[in-house]
This record gives C-alpha cells, sequence and structure tokens, in this order.
C-alpha cells in the first residue's frame, strides 16, 4: 500500500493534515534536540521528513538512521537527499518488528505516525527498547483520540471527506480509507503510554496536540 503512495505521499500529508504536520514534526525535534543523542533512529522513516529535519536541526556529528520496511518510500528518501547535503543521513530497510541492529546501539529512536502501522505494538515497542542504550529515550509522533467535543467533527472529516482528497490528490482512496481505520482503531494517548510503560519504558510522558487527535510521546530506557 505505502509503495502504491510512496511519490504521492508527502503532498498528500501537508494536504490533508492542512499543513499542521509540519508544526508537529517540528515539536517532535525539537524535544528530541533537548536530549543531545549522537546516534539516532528514525524508524519507520518514510521518504525521510523526520530525519532531514533532525539533520537539520542538531549537530553535523550526529548519526541519523532512517529505516523502514518500504524500499519505494526509501528511494523517495535518497531523492530528496540528493537535493541537499545530508552527509549525517543513512537510509536502509529493515522491519520494526525485528530491526538488523545491534542491543544498546542508539541513543534515540523516533517513530513518527508509523507505530499504529506495526502489525505487533508491544514487539515493536520491545524492539526500540532493544537497540536503544541505557538512558536512551524514544520518542513516539502518532495520531490519538481526539477530545470529546472535536471528535464528531473529525471522524466527520477523516470518513468523508478525507478520502476523497486522497483519491484526487494520490490516485489511491483504499489506501487512504485503510489509514483512517488505523486511526480510529489505535489508543489513546493514556491507553499508549500504559502500553509503552508494559514494555519496560520508564518516565512516559505523552503531550497532547491539535485537540488531541495527535500526541507526543517520550520515554526512557
Amino acid at each position: 500500500m505505502f509503495a502504491r503512495i510512496a511519490r504521492r505521499y508527502d503532498v498528500a500529508n501537508h494536504l490533508l493534515s492542512l499543513g499542521v504536520d509540519i508544526r508537529w514534526r517540528r515539536l517532535l525535534v525539537k524535544a528530541v534536540r533537548v536530549a543531545e543523542p549522537r546516534a539516532i533512529l528514525d524508524l519507520a522513516t518514510g521518504s525521510g521528513d523526520v530525519a532531514f529535519a533532525l539533520s537539520r536541526n542538531l549537530p553535523e556529528q550526529v548519526q541519523i538512521l532512517g529505516m523502514d520496511f518500504c524500499q519505494p518510500m526509501l528511494d523517495e528518501a535518497e531523492i530528496k537527499k540528493r537535493t541537499r547535503d545530508y552527509a549525517n543521513v543513512t537510509f536502509q530497510q529493515g522491519d520494526g518488528l525485528a530491526l538488523p541492529l545491534a542491543d544498546n546501539s542508539y541513543d534515540a529512536v523516533t517513530i513518527s505516525f508509523g507505530l499504529r502501522n506495526m502489525s505487533d505494538l508491544r514487539k515493536s515497542l520491545l524492539e526500540m527498547r532493544r537497540v536503544l542504550r541505557p538512558g536512551g529515550r524514544m520518542f513516539i509522533l502518532e495520531f490519538s483520540q481526539p477530545t470529546r467535543w472535536f471528535r464528531p467533527l473529525y471522524y466527520f472529516y477523516i470518513r468523508q471527506i478525507l478520502p476523497g482528497l486522497a483519491q484526487l490528490v494520490t490516485g489511491d482512496r483504499a489506501a487512504y480509507v485503510y489509514l483512517n481505520e488505523t486511526i480510529e482503531q489505535f489508543p489513546d494517548r493514556d491507553g499508549l503510554s500504559a502500553e509503552i510503560r508494559a514494555a519496560g519504558f520508564n518516565e512516559v510522558k505523552a503531550r497532547s496536540m491539535s485537540f488531541g487527535i495527535v500526541a507526543l510521546h517520550e520515554a526512557v530506557k
């Protein structure tokens, strides 16, 4: 599915979120910068938006690995990488449920709007914890459940309006119907925080954004 929409993925994200996704990612990068990591894994990197944003906002000696299961998305990331000098960013194909990486090898792991697409949430969290060094931090930017008063309007948009707009932009309505379903089924902020704690993380905190439709979770190994 992601292979089908790879070429228009970024444009669709910006349009369908009315550009707010750029702000969400900016807040993620700001949180990572405070942690001062030296080596970062950006999981479910897609076309590399977060990896490149981290590169632009962190010291050049920080090493950033973008990993994704979908090679066509990584191909788009490589095309974007050639437009600017991102010497500290590399990309590699990999499965988020069985990361081809050594234990205790990263200071930070980031994942943006990719966790809900993992077929086993707990296994993915455990893998992220495994590759983090002791004291390392995990940052999850993901859709959540909106505040009660905003919920009817939000669900009307993602069920009735968003798929049609996605059809115009990507030519693939079915892919965005699937994405909408994963958003509705995903845990809310408290539910995901509980899952993170159950996977062995400490100091779990979450920040709600945009009337609750997105949350930024942070946790420590």
